[in-house]
C-alpha cells in the first residue's frame, strides 16, 4: 500500500491517470492512496506523474501495524524502533 502526495487539486482528467488509487485532498494538495503490486506497477505510476508535470511532494510505503505488543516488538505507533 502506498500513498503519493503531490502538489494541487487534481482534477478529474488527471485523477484518470490513476484509476487504482484513491485520491483525497489534504491542505491544498492531493493524496494518492492504493495498492500497488509491484516495482514496476510503481514506476509506472511516478512515470505518470512526471509526464502530467505533476509534482511529487511525498511517496510512503504505509504497512498495517501490528496487532498486539508482542508482535509489534519494541516499535511505536509511527513503525519505528523505539
Amino acid at each position: 500500500m502506498y500513498t503519493i502526495r503531490v502538489r494541487g487539486r487534481l482534477g478529474t482528467t488527471a485523477l484518470s491517470a490513476f484509476p487504482s488509487l484513491v485520491p483525497e485532498l489534504k491542505g491544498g494538495d492531493t493524496v494518492l492512496t492504493g495498492l500497488l503490486v509491484d516495482r514496476s506497477a510503481l514506476f509506472g505510476v511516478l512515470a505518470q506523474i512526471e509526464a502530467l508535470g505533476l509534482e511529487l511532494l511525498e511517496l510512503r510505503q504505509v504497512t498495517a501495524g501490528p496487532t498486539s505488543q508482542e508482535s509489534g516488538g519494541d516499535r511505536s505507533p509511527d513503525g519505528l524502533w523505539a
